[in-house]
């Protein structure tokens, strides 16, 4: 009978398979999977239940031969070596000495940089100035030379430049009265004129709006150059900065300054140099 009922063929009994539904999920999980992963997880604790027994137990005073080899901060940490070469004093110095160089170079193309942009006029509604390290304008005179003392003493400035008396102290933007006058009868004969035409008033308007458009537009010109110069002497103060401690390096490697002389005083340091703002 054994026989026989082995004979005859079997069904192969399979495991089941993921549902529809759960496909999105991924495989199903299988019996050998779920062993795998319980073994694997079963493991793990029983290392770190092992480790942190030896944690519990672990004496911070018990000696080992590394503690001949290691230092200690401030603080109680063990500051290990990194392995990296200390420099000779020679090799210190070359470099020092390309970074001063590296630091000058710079230097020069920020003062450069801000040259140019001192160099730009900035106008300011009906004036013009200079902005170079926040002063107010130009300033300048005006020497004219006259025949006697007796011209000296009756000469008027009003008079002699052909301007008003608060535009007489001006360097800049100092129209004669002639101009003035002029643009007054000019303005007189525009009131005497009849009302402009529509196609006037359209033109009239849109130079109005070009005018308008034109003064934001240098306006944020002018507050872009501000700032992009006030940048540049900051980074040009940094770099003297910078330039000045390497300096200062350089010459307490050579033996120049720093230290303590035989009359007990110690040596000066150099005056970093700022930039006017």
């Amino acid at each position: 009978m054994s026989s026989m009922r082995n004979a005859v063929q079997r069904r192969n009994h399979k495991e089941r398979a993921q549902p529809l539904e759960r496909e999105k999920w991924g495989l199903l999980e299988k019996h050998k999977d779920y062993k795998l992963r319980a073994t694997d997880h079963k493991e793990k604790r029983k290392r770190l239940k092992i480790l942190k027994q030896k944690a519990t137990e672990r004496n911070p005073d018990e000696f080992s031969f590394a503690m001949l080899s290691s230092t200690v901060d401030k603080v109680g940490r063990r500051v290990a070596d990194r392995g990296n070469k200390a420099l000779s004093t020679d090799v210190v110095k070359l470099l020092k000495t390309q970074d001063v160089g590296y630091i000058r170079t710079m230097l020069q193309v920020v003062r450069k940089e801000r040259a140019e942009l001192e160099e730009r006029i900035v106008l300011e509604g009906d004036e013009v100035r200079l902005l170079r390290d926040g002063d107010e304008g130009a300033s300048g005179s005006h020497t004219v030379f006259v025949a006697d003392r007796d011209a000296q003493k009756g000469f008027e400035a009003e008079e002699w430049f052909g301007t008003g008396q608060d535009r007489v102290g001006r360097v800049w933007n100092r129209p004669r009265k002639e101009k003035e006058t002029s643009k007054e009868l000019d303005g007189d004969a525009e009131v005497l004129q009849k009302k402009p035409s529509k196609k006037q008033q359209e033109a009239k308007d849109l130079a109005r709006k070009e005018e308008r458009a034109f003064l934001k537009r240098r306006e944020r010109t002018q507050a872009r150059i501000a700032g992009h110069l006030e940048a540049v002497k900051a980074r040009e103060r940094d770099l003297m900065i910078a330039e000045e401690e390497l300096e200062k390096q350089r010459a307490k490697m050579n033996g120049t300054i720093g230290g303590v002389n035989k009359h007990g005083v110690k040596g000066t340091q150099q005056h970093i140099p700022q930039l006017m703002d």
